[in-house]
């Protein structure tokens, strides 16, 4: 898979809000996908699933199976590479910019 083809499926992953609060909820430490299920009590276990599905085919999650048990894992790698391609570039220019401002609000020209 090229690399553009999985920042989309990271974007596409990270697009989505109750996703994002899986990845907080995995910051910590690995839970199973019972423990997500009552975190988040006030969907089903199979729209649980669903997203944690979205996770993984983006590599944001890496599961391990215990017996019946599924743990997931917060792999943060992904997000950054992300950081790394997308924002960091641009993060730079934005500072040269405001910098720019700055100095032209500090010492206007008449």
């Amino acid at each position: 898979m090229s690399t553009e083809s999985k920042d989309d499926l990271v974007f596409k992953a990270l697009a989505n809000g109750f996703r994002r609060q899986i990845l907080d909820a995995l910051k910590d430490e690995p839970q199973t996908t019972g423990m997500l299920c009552l975190r988040f009590s006030n969907l089903d276990r199979c729209t649980v699933m669903q997203h944690l599905k979205v996770l993984e085919e983006a590599e944001l999650v890496i599961v391990q199976r215990e017996g019946r048990e599924r743990w997931n894992h917060l792999n943060a790698m992904p997000i950054q590479a992300i950081h790394h391609r997308w924002i960091s570039q641009y993060a730079g220019h934005a500072m040269s910019v405001l910098s720019a401002l700055q100095q032209g609000l500090d010492h206007p020209t008449e």
